[in-house]
């Protein structure tokens, strides 16, 4: 009787946890399945490749899908090496008592809790009004302001400060996983600390420093609010060429098109194609990254 009952509870958990998961995947293709029938009838060659005209009714969105991964790979060279030398010294410097530690635990804490809205307003206030308004004044002022506006190097340093937490908790985890015993015997061989950091715990985590990235770029892609003080422009039919010039971005995109335009009906096609296009990118820019983790851990285990 006993094990009639042990064999019923595991095959109901498994029959629960088997449905949730369909459940999530049920979710997924739906989703997909949605945007591709919305948007299908607009993605072509013209709409990937020429600017928008018309009021963003007719043309493309090239130079929104140029300003969405040049965001993205900014805010990543920005990000991911900062939250890569925080969680070292986390991880392999700082005691367990270090009031020091603890503070940065605690503001790590606090930034992953903090409303995407509230970093567009930090950004505005520091990055363009302080350090941009500091730039211009050093260089010269006048008419001519370059800085203290909004534009690419602004909004990716404000999404970077925003995925820093995801980077600092997913590299100190990968960090963890590396034994002791392989720290020990790098010391033991006369190693110094930092020798055994480089050479020993950074090569066999850096699959999980790639993991953080993938996390940081899949949540930097999909922001809105925190670029919409800092540099996402309204309408800009051109690709940016320069870090103090302003932007198109994918996801500003949508948002635009599906609240600000005078007909949405009329737009709805190429709201759907736009977040194709998005989903798409932010998929391509994982599956690299992926494709780049599984090359690296194919090398370590042979």
């Amino acid at each position: 009787m006993k094990r009639t009952r042990t064999a019923l509870l595991g095959t109901s958990v498994v029959t629960l946890t088997g449905l949730a998961a369909f459940m999530i995947i049920a979710v997924v293709i739906l989703v997909m399945g949605t945007i591709i029938i919305g948007g299908k009838d607009v993605l072509t060659w013209e709409f990937l490749t020429a600017a928008p005209t018309e009021g963003m009714t007719e043309g493309g969105i090239f130079p929104a899908i140029v300003g969405t991964a040049l965001l993205v790979m900014i805010m990543s060279l920005a990000g991911v090496p900062v939250g890569t030398i925080t969680a070292i010294y986390l991880s392999e410097y700082a005691s367990t008592r270090s009031r020091l530690a603890r503070a940065i635990r605690f503001a790590v804490n606090t930034l992953a809790g903090v409303p995407a809205i509230v970093f567009g307003l930090f950004g505005l206030g520091f990055f363009v009004q302080f350090v941009g308004g500091g730039m211009d004044s050093l260089l010269g002022g006048g008419a001519g302001l370059k800085w203290a506006q909004p534009n690419l190097l602004w909004a990716s340093l404000t999404m970077a400060l925003l995925t820093l937490p995801v980077v600092i908790v997913s590299v100190e985890e990968a960090i963890k996983t590396v034994p002791q015993d392989m720290r020990a015997a790098s010391l033991a061989l006369g190693a110094t600390k930092w020798q055994t950091i480089w050479k020993i715990v950074l090569p066999n985590s850096l699959t999980g420093i790639l993991t953080g990235g993938i996390l940081a770029v899949s949540r930097g892609a999909g922001e809105v609010a925190p670029i919409l003080f800092t540099g996402a422009a309204y309408f800009l039919p051109h690709i940016p060429t320069g870090l103090s010039d302003q932007f198109m971005e994918l996801g500003y995109h949508v948002y635009i098109m599906s609240t600000q335009s005078t007909n949405v009906d009329a737009t709805r096609g190429i709201q759907y194609a736009t977040t194709l296009v998005l989903l798409l990118l932010t998929f391509l820019l994982n599956f690299s990254a992926i494709f780049l983790r599984s090359r690296v851990r194919a090398r370590q285990i042979t």
